[in-house]
């Protein structure tokens, strides 16, 4: 008989406990790993179809957004018009498809001032310090003492209701949150040392602000404009179910949402599938912003 080694027993049984928990925790992690990559995925090619009704919108319908046909308002979803009709006969799945196209560019545009803006502003007065950054923060202070929306539905009333005015209230809303996260960023690398060392070499600040500060600070702020686009989305959404959206022959979503409000316990579809349009776009644009954030954080 072969003599066993009672000091290998325990150490043996330890390491097949611990072979078992990592198996254990392999087989647990990955259907959750395939069911983010599924959800992502899908939220991938929703954003991919908005973007084509933007974009492109007789690809997916052909239908005139502006035909009435009165004898069939408010037909329920199924047969022909699988989402139904309006109280004007339109159809309800043609109007969200091109409705996509001001929703993207009001939401997109908004955003990327926002971040410009914003971002400019955070990374001069994260960098100079001092009454520079004293003096413009206490103006972002008081631009933050007003909530986003309330903020743009002032300027939006105050401009007036086009495209452009919806873009720069719904813009200027989301600065302070750019500039917050820029001057924080900004404001964690200005003394580290290689920005000593280009300092000390005579690079002015304008290019060591565009060389080598901004480029280290620049990845949260790309992660919240994606982030942002989502949420300009919606407040555009809002001014537009408050009747201070761009007038046009062909709505957008906020104001389906507000033509369907009367009609909402007879014919819920009018109202309720560009809410649902809204909502799963909105979903979608976050889902991706908190990928990019993790591939900049991997990398």
């Amino acid at each position: 008989m072969t003599a066993v080694d009672p000091a290998a027993g325990p150490a043996a049984g330890s390491v097949g406990a611990v072979r078992l928990r990592l198996r254990l925790r392999l087989r647990l992690r990955l259907p959750a790993v395939s069911v983010g990559a599924a959800v992502l995925g899908v939220s991938l090619v929703w954003l991919a179809i908005v973007l084509v009704a933007a974009l492109v919108p007789a690809l997916l319908t052909g239908d005139d957004p502006t035909q009435l046909a009165p004898e069939r308002a408010l037909t329920p979803p199924g047969g022909p018009t699988f989402a139904g009709t309006d109280h004007y006969g339109r159809s309800v799945f043609t109007l969200l498809v091109h409705g996509a196209r001001p929703a993207m560019v009001i939401g997109i545009s908004a955003a990327a001032l926002g971040a410009v803006c914003g971002g400019l502003i955070g990374l001069v007065a994260g960098y100079l310090g001092g009454w520079t950054d004293m003096l413009v923060g206490r103006a972002m202070d008081v631009l933050m003492c007003f909530p986003g929306v309330l903020l743009a539905l002032v300027i939006a009333a105050a401009l007036g209701a086009t495209t452009g005015n919806l873009i720069i209230a719904v813009g200027i809303a989301s600065v302070p949150g750019f500039y917050r996260v820029m001057r924080g960023q900004v404001m964690s690398v200005r003394n580290r040392l290689y920005i000593e060392a280009a300092r000390s070499v005579g690079l002015s600040s304008g290019r060591i602000l565009l060389r080598h500060v901004l480029p280290n600070a620049l990845a949260p702020t790309v992660v919240m404009a994606t982030v942002t686009v989502g949420v300009s989305v919606v407040a555009a959404a809002s001014l537009s179910f408050l009747g201070l959206g761009p007038r046009s022959d062909v709505p957008d979503w906020g104001q389906l949402l507000a033509q369907g409000q009367p009609y909402l316990a007879t014919a819920w579809w009018v109202s309720t599938l560009p809410g649902l349009t809204l909502t799963l776009t909105v979903i979608a644009v976050s889902l991706a912003g908190d990928w990019l954030r993790d591939r900049l954080d991997a990398d």
